[in-house]
């Protein structure tokens, strides 16, 4: 374990600005950007805390989550070792150093990096995005986004309502999932896109579509799934169908071909599914999908319980799908009203290479 130096120590209740000590805490992360440092010492009522509670209610600027993400990246010291578990239950005597880092750079930057471009105008761009590629920048992902590519290849010219950090974002992809999304390369092109995502299609002209490799088959050939969702109560990363205080999430899916009826007993192993969304929250088809038993394959948050399910497929089957190494979903469909001209534009995207390799070989399953 890394050792801190030994210092003078303070009471508690002072929040005392180290950051004129040039040797405190010099073997903690450092980089060539001034930090602030925080020194305290533990008192009797503090004693049989959790080290992230105690921090966070100390530091009142700083969120919990904030606290924690710094202790596990070593910027938080107790005695003498760096702390590693945000949950480490601190005592009286205990000395509790924290070092906190400069906010990121949140300015993305332009890269370049090769973009699918379908079409563009003066007003938008359609791009057919890869597995892989996370939308726009955030924690962990400050580069090699879709964004920064955006501003290479657009420059100035992108709309500004979504913020320095979304600009032109008009919707999203998860980062794992493929396909066509559009973005705006104007303020008045993004309010008529974003009213048409708003409304779903219910009433305007917006149509999305998506191609879904699932495990099983649904029970009927076509049908709609209309539930609530909201976070997991057993895992908050996840989403789930909830009975309320839930936002309201449609999709329609039909099946376009089963996979596997003869050696499962007339019961397909699994399915390709269209999937046409009347709403757009977070992890909607792979929740959904999953709620009616047929989780999409590669899925690592809601299709772990069918890991071992590719094995019994045979060698070929179970080496694509740990390729494919993501949800097996693609965006392959998108058709909007062109906010200036009041043209349809519609636009499909063909399967990528990874998905249709596996739909070949599940098809010599049959």
């Amino acid at each position: 374990m890394a050792k801190i130096p030994a210092t003078n120590t303070m009471p508690e209740e002072t929040i005392s600005d180290l950051s004129s000590n040039s040797d405190f805490l010099n073997d903690l992360p450092l980089n060539d950007t001034p930090y602030q440092n925080y020194f305290f010492q533990i008192e009797e009522e503090s004693s049989g805390k959790r080290l992230d509670a105690f921090l966070a209610q100390k530091l009142a600027d700083f969120s919990r989550n904030r606290i924690q993400d710094l202790i596990k990246k070593g910027h938080v010291g107790l005695n003498s070792t760096i702390a590693t578990s945000p949950k480490q239950k601190i005592k009286i005597t205990d000395t509790i150093t924290i070092k906190i880092p400069p906010p990121e750079d949140p300015m993305p930057q332009g890269e370049k990096i090769p973009l699918i471009i379908i079409y563009e105008d003066k007003d938008l761009i359609i791009v057919d995005k890869p597995a892989g590629m996370v939308v726009h920048p955030a924690a962990g992902n400050w580069t090699g986004t879709l964004v920064n590519a955006l501003i290479h290849h657009c420059g100035d010219s992108l709309s500004g309502i979504g913020g320095v950090k979304r600009p032109g974002i008009v919707h999203r992809l998860d980062k794992d999932t493929s396909g066509l999304l559009v973005i705006a390369k104007n303020d008045t092109c993004h309010k008529g896109l974003a009213a048409q995502f708003a409304d779903h299609g219910r009433n305007g002209p917006l149509r999305r579509a998506y191609k879904a490799l699932v495990w099983n088959t649904p029970a009927r050939a076509k049908g709609t799934i209309q539930t609530l969702l909201g976070r997991s109560n057993n895992n908050r990363l996840k989403m789930a169908v909830v009975e309320k205080d839930g936002r309201e999430a449609i999709t329609h899916y039909d099946i376009v071909e089963a996979y596997g009826r003869g050696n499962n007993k007339g019961e397909a192993l699994a399915s390709l599914v269209n999937c046409h969304l009347e709403t757009g929250r977070t992890h909607q088809i792979r929740v959904h999908m999953t709620h009616i038993g047929c989780p999409l394959i590669g899925d690592p948050v809601y299709g772990t319980g069918y890991a071992t399910k590719s094995a019994r497929l045979g060698n070929e089957i179970a080496g694509l799908i740990a390729k494919l190494n993501r949800q097996a979903l693609h965006a392959a469909l998108l058709e909007i009203e062109h906010p200036r001209t009041c043209e349809t534009l519609h636009f499909e995207s063909a399967l990528p290479k990874d998905m249709l390799d596996l739909i070949n070989a599940l098809r010599r399953i049959e």
